[in-house]
């Protein structure tokens, strides 16, 4: 039986089995992509950034350690990714549609007005989240969302741990001051 573990299927493609890359993105495609919809707002975006991501990853498969996680790499790999194409695009207008309803769901079932109050609130969340300078949506989008620990965050972004507590920090207090109004 052929060893499926991501070690094994990025050594497998390192010898140039193609489909051992494509199993590596059936299993990360979810997650890369729900990096790049936090991130961007935009479905289409995403996907198009969560292609990027996958292309990138092949073509710097040899860089990659084999002694570390695939998954956090990956994720990193598409969140850099999304980091560069908002730096260069510089304004995000767009709500996180899927989240929106995600948020609905959760809601007690049968109570429209706890329903719409959820709605609200997970609406204000993601609004507030695209406000933040993409640099700071990166590391809330790692720590919270990724659970990345805060040495992970910084390796991954190339920045002391000093400097991911300090963006967290003020990523928080900056939606705390956009969330003020509104809850």
């Amino acid at each position: 039986m052929l060893d499926t573990s991501d070690p094994a299927l990025v050594r497998r493609t390192r010898a140039g089995e193609v489909q051992a890359f494509g199993d590596l993105v059936q299993r990360y495609q979810q997650s890369v992509f729900g990096v790049c919809y936090r991130l961007l707002g935009d479905r289409v975006e995403a996907e198009d950034l969560t292609q990027e991501a996958f292309i990138r990853a092949y073509q710097r498969l040899d860089s990659y350690d084999l002694s570390r996680p695939f998954g956090p790499w990956m994720r990193k790999l598409a969140a850099n990714v999304c980091l560069n194409h908002l730096q260069l695009r510089r304004q995000i207008h767009l709500p996180l549609d899927d989240e929106l309803e995600a948020s609905a769901e959760t809601s007690p079932a049968g109570d429209p007005v706890a329903e719409l109050e959820s709605a609200q609130q997970g609406e204000a969340i993601r609004a507030a989240l695209l406000r933040l300078p993409p640099h700071y949506r990166t590391v809330v989008e790692l720590r919270h969302f990724q659970e990345l620990s805060y040495a992970d965050i910084a390796a991954a972004l190339e920045m002391p741990v000093s400097d991911v507590k300090s963006h967290l920090f003020r990523a928080r207090k900056l939606l705390a001051q956009h969330l003020a109004p509104t809850l």
